[in-house]
């Protein structure tokens, strides 16, 4: 049986594996079915995480993180766990090969994934120009005009956010509310570098190898071109908990209305000897050295519960 079962290889995964080996455990394997390093692999540019001075990209940034978990005798299993339960004092890891693994403690990792808006070009430009997060992203943009798509609280928070940055910030809206705090759209309505565009929809992100060059809307007044080289989709998040369900609307520990997993200050969800770290976990600021911060606060956990055992 498996000391530390971690299910997910992004930052969070990958730092949780790291403290969780060297801090003794001695069989702890990580899930990912594919190469680790999560989302951040995706970003062009990574200029603010501590410690890493100068132009990095994320893939450039997280490539060295296995190697040193496996250092320490982290071992990576490249396979895809569908669900994780608890029978008795071990949790069953089933693959999606048939396999089922035992493990006396779990961390989940797997993260949420940001919705698409479904325009032309936003796949093709997504890290070159179009992005999901304005706090990673936007100090790019300083004294640019910049585009942000979705009318709710994050949206507006992250549109007032780039207003402090970027010289013009273009909200999009598809509505003509907004699902956000009254305070928060105050705020907007009264931030002169903002403009609202509502009852739109974008049809298409264009540019050319350099990255973003402008946005089509389609709005009440037809279509109309907005020249910015930043695009910021913030229309909400999955949340990839779909390994802790046990039935339908149910699933093996307390979970929040959006479908984050409800865990303490020591990421501990109710269910003891698991934990839930990262973009999963209620209240996450979705930022790599938050995810990082988790991984290590839920293997020191999960090393404290072990040897409490």
């Amino acid at each position: 049986m498996l000391d530390c079962a971690i299910i997910g290889g992004g930052p969070a995964g990958l730092t949780a594996g790291l403290y969780a080996t060297r801090g003794g455990l001695k069989k702890v394997t990580m899930y990912e079915k594919g190469m680790p390093g999560g989302q951040i692999t995706q970003s062009s540019e990574i200029e603010n995480y501590p410690g890493v001075v100068g132009d990095i990209s994320g893939l450039d940034l997280m490539m060295p993180w296995p190697q040193q978990c496996q250092k320490f005798g982290l071992v990576h299993e490249m396979a895809e766990v569908i669900k994780v339960s608890k029978k008795d004092d071990a949790f069953l890891i089933e693959r999606s090969d048939g396999v089922i693994d035992r493990a006396a403690t779990v961390i989940v990792c797997t993260g949420s994934t940001p919705k698409r808006a479904g325009f032309d070009g936003e796949d093709e430009f997504y890290g070159r120009g179009v992005s999901s997060c304005a706090t990673c992203d936007g100090f790019f943009y300083k004294d640019k005009e910049v585009a942000v798509i979705g009318g709710g609280n994050t949206a507006l928070e992250e549109a007032l956010h780039l207003s402090k940055i970027c010289s013009k910030v273009y909200i999009v809206h598809r509505r003509d509310t907004f699902r956000a705090a009254p305070s928060t759209i105050e705020r907007v309505l009264e931030c002169n570098n903002i403009e609202i565009i509502i009852n739109a929809t974008v049809s298409e992100v264009y540019g050319d190898n350099s990255g973003v060059l402008g946005l089509k809307v389609n709005s009440d007044k037809g279509v109309v071109d907005l020249p910015t080289t930043g695009v910021f989709v913030l229309v909400g998040h999955n949340v990839n908990n779909s390994v802790l369900s046990i039935g339908s609307d149910n699933f093996l520990c307390n979970m929040s209305t959006n479908g984050q997993v409800v865990v303490d200050l020591n990421m501990r969800t109710n269910i003891d000897g698991l934990y839930a770290a990262g973009d999963l976990r209620i209240e996450a600021p979705k930022q790599v050295v938050c995810a990082a911060s988790d991984g290590a606060i839920a293997a020191l956990g999960a090393i404290d519960y072990l040897l409490k055992r």
